[in-house]
């Protein structure tokens, strides 16, 4: 009968038809108002439409009445209401009630647990396998029990519950294995972490040996071999671990092992008591690395086993021993330079010695190789490979040798470019062409940042990166596979303050799923740095459902790995979701989002009810909030040649147009629509509390937030004092409301000045668009005041009524004379013949061979900055007082 009367909300849902569903309810509740089943599958469609106070209100009232609860309807329904809402104990609080009717329900207890481990409710995930073990004899429940105890005491605070946790789980893993019935290597790897977490090494060193009952199971499992091998070193056990480290390597080509028997017998040669045990120690391991090198397959991996080992003895102090890591570095790259992946392999190992003596060695060997190599580079794609490793360890001897030249830098570009973009193996698409432009692309922008690296020198500094932009962009046109050539695009644009190519090429890249996590901040927030709203905030909302999904997705997936028994990936999973849900890029989107949202045109009640409606409580943080962030943005995937501890050579940190944004930024941006809040909703005393946490942050920000940004916050604290001070009609306002308004005129664009390419291409339109902002926040001020019949709102009104004039006059004038005249002066000035110029053989390139991309570059800086004064001057358009 139940199920007969919803049937017809299911098919609206399946359809799926929110709408449709709800007026199905609606129907069936007016005919049956007690009716349970409607009530709890309504609170899911609330929860589901954006309303959920209404469906917690409806969810909780169904929830209070027990006899309800024996509806399998209503379980369903309520269960999935909760869910939608984050509301696992609720949730969990549904199939409670339900077991009371059905206590030894499997599929009810099993609920209980699969809710209580997606959401790391650790205590009632062990609750739940207890009784799920007492009711069923599958050893599945032992070992959800086993991995519920792991995690329960892992994450607990509770120092005396924990070790007794682990001592349960330990003894029912051993009953488990002495019934035969630790089967699978997940089920060995839970153990081998129940051991782990309480330090008990040398048990796990007897669970994991040879002759043990698990032996079989771990040999088969490459992950589990490494960990033996690390977990002898681990409690010293040093000859155990190089026989388990040459076993190993007999039979596979492991990295990680090589590094592992390295280690040990590293470590054993500082041990030991004479010479002749030394030798002994390190011929022996000389040996196998001769011997796996002539085996195919492994040659690789041994031969730069043996680099590191080199490189490792003397980092030691036994550099005696074994010789030059030197003379193998150049036999490596001898037998390997054909391959790609060379470069990668090496450049740890030459990082490892800056001596001066060891880097002249390395400047010797190839300044003997890189000409013949040169020469050779058409003859074939290996030869061709070859010349690019050498010249990236060109670029990197350079770079570790402190090379400040600029001239040195741009030595030899002239071939580069040729081969990376004019050739006929560049025409074919050949990787190492996409690799040669891009080391001549880097070397012109080093060489740039160590040109033009004065305050006074910026504009000649953009003149450079405007030529790196064509070599970048003649790449990409030759290979749009090529993401680092992409990357560096990106940069450089918005350097240049052109935000609408950046965006563009961002869009190539297909930037998705967790990307979004760690790559978003290559773009999101320029947009509204660069009048760009729009195309930033469909940016932003991208980001936040990501991460509105993976919140849905993650859990889902916990669930499955114990459904699956593949109980390893359990860790793995916490700390992936740990990492996204608690991450700094999250939560920068996320202001992002709201700030953009402040850009948002709306009339006077609609401004004051966005302001008033915000939810601030949820995006308050504290040190300890923001601390327990996870940074997951990768700023190393720029590929850069040089180690990261090399500041002045760090092309990634050289070409970040703006501080990338951190615990100040979401701090500060987080306090601003609280201050907005507690304005419209004229609450002076939680304002002036805000205003002052916010003075704050903007006074000790060292440098970690941009100039605009800074400009921005010390504006809407002086909006926030604005107010306080007209909240009071005896007090005047003139003062504070003309140094406001002087901070925006400020930052507008000059009528009395010509415009420069410069100005615009640094901070003119960056410091347009915060003016811009500033000044949206002030209408709301200005109808806050009006809405609580203030009488300062009139002289505020005018004022803004004059400002916005006088904008629209000035903004309209810059866009006239960018449609003008950009593109005649990124030739004339930016492109101009200068004998002395250290770039001049890049100009020539670019005009030359490349005249048709370099024209394409001219456009599409033009075209940006056109684009980002349009919407600005749209917005002030919009903006009425």
């Amino acid at each position: 009968m139940e199920g007969r009367q919803l049937r017809p909300i299911y098919d609206a849902l399946e359809l799926p038809d929110t709408k449709y569903a709800e007026e199905e309810c609606e129907k069936l509740l007016r005919k049956h108002p007690n009716h349970y089943g409607a009530q709890s599958i309504k609170a899911f469609i609330l929860a589901r439409s954006g309303r959920p106070n209404e469906a917690l209100l409806l969810g909780q009232s169904v929830l209070n009445t027990p006899s309800a609860m024996a509806s399998a309807h209503v379980q369903q329904g309520l269960s999935l209401a909760f869910r939608a809402l984050g509301r696992p104990r609720e949730e969990i609080m549904v199939y409670t009630a339900a077991l009371s009717f059905s206590p030894n329900d499997e599929s009810l207890h099993t609920k209980v647990f699969k809710t209580a481990a997606r959401n790391s409710m650790f205590k009632e995930q062990h609750h739940a396998a207890i009784q799920l073990t007492k009711l069923s004899k599958q050893q599945k429940y032992v070992w959800w029990l086993v991995v519920s105890l792991f995690l329960q005491a892992k994450h607990s605070k509770d120092d005396v519950s924990a070790p007794v946790q682990l001592k349960l789980a330990e003894r029912l893993v051993e009953k488990a294995v002495t019934d035969g019935q630790l089967t699978s290597t997940e089920e060995l790897r839970v153990y081998l972490d129940v051991l782990d977490i309480q330090d008990k090494h040398e048990q796990m060193a007897e669970v994991m040996a040879d002759n043990g009952q698990l032996a079989a199971m771990i040999s088969n499992d490459p992950d589990l071999v490494t960990q033996r091998i690390n977990l002898f070193i681990k409690i010293g056990a040093y000859d155990k671990a190089i026989m388990a480290a040459i076993a190993a390597l007999e039979s596979r080509d492991n990295w990680a092992d090589y590094k592992l028997y390295i280690e040990a017998v590293v470590t054993l040669v500082g041990q030991a008591a004479d010479a002749e045990a030394k030798h002994s120690l390190v011929a022996g391991i000389s040996s196998n690395f001769e011997r796996w090198a002539g085996v195919r397959g492994k040659a690789r991996g041994a031969k730069l086993a043996q680099v590191a080992l080199a490189t490792r003895m003397h980092e030691a102090g036994h550099g005696d021993i074994v010789g030059s890591p030197e003379a193998l570095i150049w036999d490596y790259l001898t037998e390997f330079q054909q391959k790609a992946i060379c470069y990668s392999d090496i450049m740890q190992f030459i990082v490892a010695r800056r001596e001066p003596s060891v880097l002249e060695y390395h400047q010797a060997q190839l300044e003997q190789r890189l000409p013949a190599a040169r020469d050779s580079a058409t003859n074939s794609d290996d030869a061709a490979q070859a010349w690019v490793n050498l010249e990236k360890i060109r670029y990197l001897l350079q770079a570790l040798m402190g090379e400040t030249d600029p001239k040195a830098w741009m030595a030899g570009i002239e071939p580069l470019l040729k081969f990376g973009l004019g050739s006929s193996q560049a025409r074919k698409k050949q990787p190492s062409c996409s690799d040669m432009a891009f080391i001549a692309s880097q070397r012109i922008i080093q060489a740039a940042f160590l040109a033009y690296s004065a305050a006074d020198q910026r504009e000649q500094l953009h003149s450079a990166l405007f030529k790196a932009l064509c070599v970048l962009e003649s790449g990409i046109q030759l290979n749009d596979n090529s993401f680092l050539l992409k990357l560096y695009a990106i940069r450089v644009y918005l350097y240049l303050s052109c935000y609408e190519r950046a965006q563009t090429i961002y869009d190539t890249l297909r930037i998705k799923h967790v990307q979004l996590d760690t790559l978003g901040h290559l773009i999101i927030g320029h947009g509204m740095a660069l009048g760009c709203f729009a195309l930033d905030m469909e940016l932003c909302y991208n980001g936040v459902t990501f991460y509105d999904r993976f919140q849905s997705k993650m859990p889902r997936d916990i669930e499955a790995v114990y459904q699956q028994g593949t109980y390893s990936n359990v860790q793995d999973f916490l700390e992936f979701q740990s990492n996204i849900v608690h991450s700094v890029q999250r939560e920068c989107t996320h202001r992002y989002a709201l700030r953009g949202e402040g850009f948002e045109y709306g009339n006077a009640k609609e401004t004051l009810a966005r302001w008033e409606e915000a939810d601030v409580s949820s995006i308050e943080h504290s040190e300890q909030t923001l601390s327990a962030l996870h940074d997951n943005r990768d700023v190393s995937v720029m590929g850069l040649l040089t180690p990261k501890d090399m500041a002045q050579w760090d092309l990634e940190l050289l070409t970040q147009s703006t501080p990338i944004p951190g615990h100040d930024f979401i701090r500060a941006f987080s306090l601003v629509p609280q201050v907005m809040h507690y304005l419209v909703c004229a609450d002076i005393e939680s304002l002036q509390e805000k205003l002052s946490e916010l003075t704050l942050v903007v006074d000790n920000t060292n440098d970690t937030l941009s100039r605009q940004d800074v400009l921005f916050v010390r504006g809407i604290i002086d909006v926030g004092s604005l107010y306080i001070q007209a909240s009071d009609p005896q007090n005047e306002i003139d003062d504070q409301l003309s140094r406001l308004l002087s901070v925006i005129r400020t930052n507008l664009p000059s009528n009395e000045l010509d415009p420069s390419l410069f100005s615009l291409s640094s901070d003119g339109i960056r410091n347009l668009s915060a003016a811009t902002e500033l000044f949206t926040y002030m209408l709301a001020l200005k109808h806050a005041l009006s809405a609580q019949r203030l009488p300062a709102a009139n002289a505020v009104g005018l004022a803004l009524s004059q400002l916005r004039k006088e904008a629209l006059k000035s903004v309209n004038t810059l866009r006239g004379w960018v449609d003008k005249n950009t593109r005649a002066l990124v030739e004339e000035q930016w492109l101009a013949e200068n004998d002395d110029d250290i770039f001049a053989d890049v100009k020539r390139f670019v005009v030359g061979s490349q005249k048709q991309t370099t024209s394409m570059v001219t456009k599409a800086c033009t075209t940006s900055w056109l684009r980002s004064v349009k919407n600005l001057l749209s917005q002030w358009e919009k903006c009425s007082s």
